[in-house]
C-alpha cells in the first residue's frame, strides 16, 4: 500500500478522470450484457410466431432497433471511457516523470551515489511505461471486469439458475491457477529489470566511451560483452513469459468446459421443457443462446483478469523501483531560518572530517584544520586520490562533513540558504560538461540574465574568446550534447567562463585547466590576478607550475594536510611538493 499511497500522489489533476472512468465503464458493460438477452428473446419470439407474417416482422423492427440502440449506447461509452482513460495514464505518466526527475534533481551527491546513472534511466523510461500501462489498465479494464462478471452472472441466474452454477464454480479453478502464476511471476520480473540496468549500463559506458573502444579496436569485444547482457535479459524475460503464457491455456480450456457442460445440460433442459419436465429450469434455446454468451462474457473476463494482474505484476516491480527514489530523502536541506547573505569568501574548516558513507571504515578526510582569507588564491595538490576534490565539495556543500564544520564569510555552510551559497561559491568540476545549444546559452548558465557584453567579458578572463571569435557563428555557435565539437581545452576555458558569470565570492577549478597549454594556464591566472582580485580562488591541479606562485599551497596526502605554505617554503620542507616539483621540471614542466 506505501508503493501505492507514493505513485498515486502523481496522479493530481487527472484523479477527475479517472473517477470518472468506472461510469462510463458501468454503462458500456450494462448495453453489453443486455444486448445477449434481447438476442435470445428475439430467437424465442422468432420460434413462435408465424414465419413471414406481419407480427413476425413487427418483432424484428422491434428488436432490432433495441439491439441497434443498445450498440450505439455501448459505442459511445466505450470510446468516452477509452478517450478519458488515455487521458488520465498519460497524464499520470507524465507527472510521474516530472516529480521523478525533480525528485533526482533535489538529491545530494551522496543520494546520487546510491543509484547508478544507468538505473536511473531505466526507472524514467521503461519502469514509468509498464506503470503507466497498468494504471491505464486498471482504471479501464479492472473496472469492467469485475462489472461485466456479476452483470453476466446476474443476467444468466435471471435465465437459469441451475446451469449457471457451472460459471460460479469454474471461477474458482481458474483464481486459484492465477494467484499461483502470479505469485511466481512476480519473483521472475523482480529479477527481470534488474538487469534491464545491467543492459542500459552497458550501453551507456559503450556510447560514452566510443573513441577508447575505437582507438583499440574493441568493438567485438563491446558486442559480444552487449550481447551477454542482452541474452541474460531475454532468458530471463522468457522465463517469466513462458510461467505467464501457462494462464492463456488454462483459461480456454477451462471455457470449452464450461461450453461442453452448458450444451450438454442446456440441451436436455430444452427438450425437457418442450415435453413439460423443469427438472432443468425452464430453458428455451434463446434462453441457451444467452447463456453461451454469458458464460463467454464471464470466462473472456477471466481472460482479461489474468492479463491485468500479469501487468500489475510487471509493473508492480516498476513502482517499487520507482518509489525507491521518490522515497529517498535528500541528505541536504535548508535550515528553518537561513542564511540568504555572504560576507565575503573566507574559508575555515575546523577539525574537519569526512566519510562517504556511514558504514565505511576509513575516513576520506581526517582532521582537517584550515584558514583561508577572502582573495587569497590557494592552490591544492597532492597525488590522485589524495581527498583534493572532496575538500572541496564541502564548500559548497555538494557533501556534508561527517564531523566537524566548514565556515564560508564566518557562518557555517549548512545556515546558508543552498543556492545563495553555490550562487556565490562557483566550482568548474574535474569533469567539464557543455550541454547541447548555443555557446552563449551555455555561458548564460552561469547567469541567465546576463548581457553579450559580459558574456564577451567572462570569456575573454577564461581566454576563451579569442578561439569563440573564430567559429563562423561565434557566440551563436551551437554546441552539440557534451560539447564534443569542441576540443578539451576549449571546453575547460568555456566552463571556466560560465562560472565567472555567476559573480562569485569563490571560485574553485578543480584540475581545469588540465587541458590547456602552459601559457593559456599562465594567462588565465593572471587575469584572475587582475580582474577578479577580491575572489577566493582555490586551484586544484597536477601540475606544480598552476599554483606555484599561489598564496598559499596545500599538499594533501591519503586524506590528510601533509603541508601547507608557499611554493619555496614547501620546497625546503615537504618531501611530497618538492618531489612533484622536480620530476616536472626535470622533464620540461606540466603536461
Amino acid at each position: 500500500m506505501g508503493v501505492v499511497r507514493t505513485i498515486s500522489k502523481s496522479i493530481r489533476e487527472y484523479k477527475g478522470y479517472a473517477i470518472a472512468n468506472p461510469f462510463f465503464m458501468v454503462g458500456e458493460v450494462a448495453c453489453e450484457c443486455t444486448i445477449p438477452f434481447v438476442i435470445g428473446e428475439l430467437i424465442n419470439v422468432l420460434q413462435t410466431t408465424e414465419i413471414g407474417g406481419t407480427n413476425e416482422l413487427l418483432e424484428i423492427a422491434k428488436y432490432g432497433g433495441i439491439l441497434l440502440a443498445l450498440a450505439v449506447a455501448s459505442l459511445i461509452f466505450g470510446f468516452l471511457g477509452g478517450k478519458i482513460a488515455a487521458i488520465a495514464s498519460t497524464g499520470f505518466a507524465k507527472n510521474l516523470r516530472h516529480d521523478l526527475f525533480a525528485k533526482i534533481q533535489s538529491f545530494s551527491f551522496s543520494n546520487i551515489d546510491k543509484f547508478s546513472t544507468s538505473s536511473l534511466v531505466t526507472r524514467m523510461t521503461t519502469d514509468i511505461n509498464y506503470v503507466q500501462q497498468a494504471f491505464q489498465m486498471i482504471i479501464r479494464v479492472a473496472f469492467r471486469v469485475p462489472l461485466m462478471m456479476i452483470f453476466a452472472v446476474v443476467m444468466a441466474f435471471s435465465i437459469n439458475h441451475k446451469l449457471s452454477w457451472i460459471f460460479v464454480c469454474l471461477i474458482p479453478l481458474l483464481g486459484t491457477i492465477l494467484i499461483l502464476v502470479v505469485t511466481r511471476a512476480f519473483k521472475l520480473f523482480t529479477v527481470v529489470f534488474k538487469k534491464y540496468d545491467n543492459l542500459n549500463a552497458s550501453i551507456q559506458e559503450n556510447v560514452k566511451g566510443i573513441r577508447v573502444v575505437k582507438t583499440y579496436v574493441r568493438e567485438d569485444y563491446e558486442k559480444a560483452k552487449f550481447a551477454v547482457a542482452s541474452n541474460d535479459l531475454k532468458d530471463r524475460f522468457t522465463k517469466a513469459e513462458r510461467l505467464v503464457a501457462l494462464t492463456n491455456p488454462s483459461m480456454q480450456g477451462t471455457m470449452y468446459i464450461a461450453y461442453i457442460l452448458i450444451g450438454i445440460f442446456g440441451a436436455y433442459a430444452i427438450v425437457a421443457t418442450n415435453n413439460g419436465d423443469f427438472t432443468y429450469g425452464p430453458l428455451k434455446t434463446g434462453n441457451l443462446s444467452s447463456l453461451i454468451t454469458y458464460g463467454i462474457q464471464i470466462l473472456s473476463s477471466l481472460m482479461m483478469l489474468s492479463m491485468i494482474l500479469v501487468m500489475i505484476v510487471m509493473s508492480a516491480a516498476s513502482a517499487r523501483r520507482i518509489c525507491e527514489v521518490l522515497n529517498e530523502k535528500p541528505s541536504l536541506h535548508n535550515p528553518l531560518e537561513p542564511v540568504y547573505e555572504i560576507k565575503d569568501g573566507s574559508i575555515d574548516f575546523n577539525d574537519v572530517s569526512f566519510k562517504y558513507s556511514a558504514n565505511a571504515e576509513k575516513y576520506a578526510l581526517s582532521n582537517i584544520n584550515l584558514h583561508i582569507k577572502s582573495g587569497m588564491t590557494v592552490g591544492i595538490i597532492g597525488s590522485t586520490g589524495s581527498s583534493k576534490t572532496t575538500l572541496v565539495n564541502l564548500i559548497c556543500r555538494l557533501y556534508d562533513t561527517t564531523a566537524g564544520e566548514v565556515k564560508v564569510g564566518g557562518v557555517n555552510v549548512k545556515d546558508y540558504d543552498l543556492d545563495t551559497l553555490r550562487n556565490n561559491v562557483a566550482v568548474v568540476l574535474q569533469k567539464n560538461v557543455l550541454f547541447s545549444g548555443t555557446i552563449l546559452e551555455n555561458l548564460r548558465w552561469g547567469k541567465e540574465d546576463a548581457t553579450e557584453e559580459e558574456v564577451i567579458a567572462a570569456a575573454k578572463l577564461a581566454q576563451a574568446d579569442s578561439f569563440v571569435q573564430s567559429f563562423p557563428d561565434k557566440y551563436n555557435t551551437y554546441i552539440e550534447q557534451g560539447g564534443t565539437n569542441v576540443s578539451g581545452g576549449q571546453k575547460q576555458r568555456l566552463c571556466i567562463a560560465r562560472a565567472l558569470l555567476k559573480n562569485p565570492k569563490i571560485l574553485i577549478l578543480d584540475d581545469s585547466t588540465s587541458a590547456v597549454d602552459t601559457k593559456t594556464d599562465a594567462l588565465i591566472r593572471k587575469s584572475f590576478k587582475e580582474y577578479i582580485p577580491s575572489v577566493t580562488k582555490i586551484i586544484i591541479t597536477q601540475r606544480a607550475s598552476s599554483v606555484e606562485d599561489a598564496d598559499v599551497i596545500i599538499v594533501m596526502d591519503n586524506g590528510k594536510i601533509n603541508g601547507m605554505g608557499t611554493s619555496e617554503e614547501l620546497l625546503k620542507n615537504n618531501a611530497i611538493y618538492r618531489e612533484i616539483y622536480t620530476i616536472q621540471n626535470r622533464i620540461g614542466g606540466g603536461k
